[in-house]
């Protein structure tokens, strides 16, 4: 039976940094954000239905839907929000578990599930063991603002919209600290991995 890992963090908290080392060890990580990206290409169901329930002035002239434009609409209206992510979610899901079947069928031992919001949107189930990459906020925010050129306030607007790290440490198999240095980091991947006789 493949072991199937959910891999979660919080913006900024060094996720990616975790997913890419999973990768170089030659662990297939399936990116919920990716897959949300393609759900909603010209053509694919998601994006037919967004066009109906949101009409056509979404749209670039290309015909792609215009992601800043389709944010502004459903970041001030929640009904909208929840609107399209009743569209969006279970296009990802149904997506990321058909990727994960794939790999199992093909013989991977181990899948990764990278879901930003995996505890957010109750996606749990999915998955046999968690791991959560941990920052503590004060560096989350320095990353961030770093990292993206925000304010101190559209940071922790941010970081405050998602569930605290803090909570979803509670709730992990595992936590990587990944305040220290990349090679720590991967220290303590090896070592969660090698627990779980992954490697």
């Amino acid at each position: 039976m493949a072991l199937t890992i959910g891999l979660t963090g919080g913006i900024s908290s060094g996720k990616s940094t975790v997913a890419h080392m999973l990768k170089e060890l030659n662990i297939p990580v399936i990116d919920a954000d990716i897959i949300a990206r393609e759900v909603v290409n010209v053509g694919e169901e998601a994006y037919v239905r967004i066009v109906e329930t949101f009409g056509n002035d979404i749209l670039e002239a290309n015909g792609e839907i215009d992601r800043a434009k389709l944010g502004a609409i459903v970041f001030h209206d929640e009904e909208k929000r929840k609107q399209l992510n009743a569209i969006v979610h279970p296009a990802v899901r149904k997506k990321m578990l058909a990727e994960r079947e794939a790999y199992i069928r093909r013989g991977e031992p181990v899948v990764v599930l990278d879901i930003p919001l995996l505890f957010e949107s109750k996606l749990t189930h999915f998955v046999d063991k968690i791991i959560v990459v941990y920052v503590d906020e004060a560096t989350q925010l320095e990353r961030l603002m770093k990292r993206n050129g925000f304010s101190q306030e559209e940071a922790l607007a941010r970081i405050r919209s998602q569930m605290p790290l803090s909570e979803k440490k509670a709730h992990a198999d595992a936590v990587i600290d990944n305040n220290g240095t990349v090679d720590k980091t991967r220290e303590q991947l090896l070592y969660i991995l090698n627990k779980w006789d992954v490697l």
